[in-house]
């Protein structure tokens, strides 16, 4: 081996979006615009994803850079120029870019604005590093008659970003070479030099907003508690496009239609909780998963709480729900928080944290009478007070929150489903087939009187050496449920009492014999059993 190639770890390997040569943020920009409108036309699936929700049709995409148009007397250039076409029909966007912490011009999007609107174009297309605090408003406050001819659409470069990790990774790309380019824009988004930045910090002010919380004199009116409320929101979605992009699916706040229809509500309500509590709180919805993430920031306490409501199966024991809930929390921690709501109640009845109650579950059944209807799993972790990011921030201590709480107790829960109802058997002419004399039962049959004869089950076809030592005699006739288990026997014996799962039992109104319990009561199915000699059933 030369010199030349025991030198290679130490080389750069080539790429086809550098990030060498970024000399300040024009260069940025114009580099950044240009690499995802190039990708969005050469891979089609990501072009797709990108331009569809905005109302493009699923066709061929063509793009653009710095496209001049006359306005009035002078020419002005926007970033870039999408087309999708399909047959007949056309969709056109200008595009805004901005990289870095530069923030969108309004005076420049008005400007474009009428220029689309003077072309008969469709839409304004805006990239920025900022992140609106509620999907489909717009991070830059316009004149609402501007867009009412055009649309006007936001994408953060972190939604960007994720957009492409699931398409590459989780939805899939058709050309192996297209996946390549794809994975290329996806390296270069991800470099600190592209401009792309994720969320940086909590806003100027953060502080400010922060002491009057703590002092308890911060007003609703004061300076800032908006700005900061709608900072928080763009938090939540920003945990939730940093979760979704490893989960492979959307994982969006959560609102109300009311804050969908006026996202000023959604900012009052938390203005109004951040004066009158030192919180905030918001909730993501995660597809597949039990239940929604409710996140609560609580700045006086210094402590972030993730809680997640999870229904309780609809049979069994209370304890025996409890131990549902807690053989699925195998990695949680022993300080998760499980607290139990009954029927008829909507504050929890009792709470314990995990550790204890895998020693013992019966700590959270105060009265054994009432049914538990749901739990709730809360997770109180360290909420760090500093503006920005980084150690003790308080944005890195709630995203730390949230992906802990999905690691360690949502991804490992699953919802309780009933088990589907046995179909009933046929029951056999008699002129079918004669019956053995042995397999007559002596007990009254449903025709002989007025009371019926509990209905009886087939002994099982193995010999009954083989479930135990003793001797023991089956009478069974009519077909039903499957034979009870040598365990179910075994209940018989010993006199273990009560049901909690569809199986045979100790038949509580006559003793010698099982009963099957379907799960939500007992049966006209019997199993009789009369041990002849031997020892009992161990």
């Amino acid at each position: 081996m030369n010199g030349a190639e025991s030198d290679i770890d130490s080389w750069q390997e080539a790429r086809l979006i550098p990030t060498s040569g970024i000399n300040g943020g024009e260069e940025q920009e114009r580099r950044a615009t240009s690499a995802l409108l190039a990708v969005m036309a050469s891979v089609k699936e990501f072009g797709r994803a990108l331009t569809q929700p905005l109302g493009a049709p699923a066709g061929t995409v063509q793009t653009f850079i710095e496209v001049p148009f006359p306005h009035g007397d002078r020419k002005v250039y926007p970033d870039g120029l999408i087309r999708v076409r399909r047959g007949q029909r056309e969709w056109t966007a200008l595009v805004e870019v901005k990289t870095g912490t530069t923030p969108l011009d309004p005076a420049q999007l008005e400007t474009y604005l009428d220029v689309a609107r003077g072309r008969g174009f469709d839409a304004l297309l805006t990239i920025s590093n900022q992140i609106a605090p509620t999907a489909g408003q717009h991070p830059t406050p316009l004149d609402r008659r501007r867009t009412r001819s055009v649309a006007l659409h936001h994408y953060s470069w972190s939604q960007v970003l994720t957009e492409a990790v699931v398409q590459r990774e989780h939805r899939g790309v058709a050309d192996p070479d297209q996946a390549w380019i794809l994975g290329e824009l996806i390296r270069y988004l991800e470099h600190d030099r592209s401009g792309a930045l994720e969320f940086d910090d909590m806003g100027r002010d953060w502080v400010a907003v922060r002491e009057a919380v703590l002092d308890g004199t911060l007003r609703p009116t004061d300076p800032g508690t908006t700005e900061v409320a709608n900072r928080f929101d763009a938090l939540l979605r920003f945990a939730g496009l940093k979760l979704g992009r490893r989960l492979g699916t959307d994982v969006v706040p959560l609102r109300t239609r009311k804050e969908q229809a006026d996202p000023a509500l959604r900012a009052a309500g938390l203005v109004s909780t951040l004066a009158s509590s030192g919180t905030l709180t918001g909730v993501l919805r995660i597809p597949q998963a039990v239940g929604a993430l409710t996140v609560t920031t609580d700045l006086r306490a210094g402590r972030v709480i993730c809680h997640i409501d999870v229904e309780a199966p609809r049979v069994g024991r209370p304890v025996t729900r409890v131990n549902w809930l807690v053989r699925q929390l195998g990695s949680a921690p022993d300080t998760l928080r499980v607290e139990v709501f009954t029927a008829h109640t909507r504050a929890s009845v009792s709470a314990e944290l995990l550790g204890r109650v895998r020693a013992e579950p019966d700590r959270l059944v105060l009265d054994p009478s009432r049914e538990i209807r749901g739990f709730r799993l809360a997770l109180e972790l360290p909420l760090g007070p500093k503006r920005g990011r980084g150690k003790g921030g308080f944005a890195d201590s709630v995203l730390f929150a949230i992906e802990t709480f999905y690691a360690d107790v949502i991804q490992s829960l699953r919802s309780w489903t009933a088990k589907a109802a046995k179909p009933p058997l046929l029951r056999q002419d008699s002129h079918d087939e004669p019956v053995a004399e042995r397999l007559v039962a002596s007990s009254l049959s449903s025709q002989d009187g007025p009371e019926p004869a509990p209905a009886r089950i087939p002994a099982p076809a193995r010999p009954i050496d083989q479930l135990n030592r003793e001797a023991v005699t089956w009478t069974v006739t009519l077909p039903g449920p499957r034979g009870p288990s040598r365990r179910e026997i075994r209940r018989l014996v010993t006199g273990i009492e009560g049901q909690d799962e569809e199986g045979w039992y100790a038949d509580p109104d006559r003793q010698g014999q099982l009963r099957w319990w379907n799960g939500t009561g007992w049966s006209e199915y019997v199993y009789e059993v009369q041990a002849v000699g031997g020892p009992g059933l161990l």
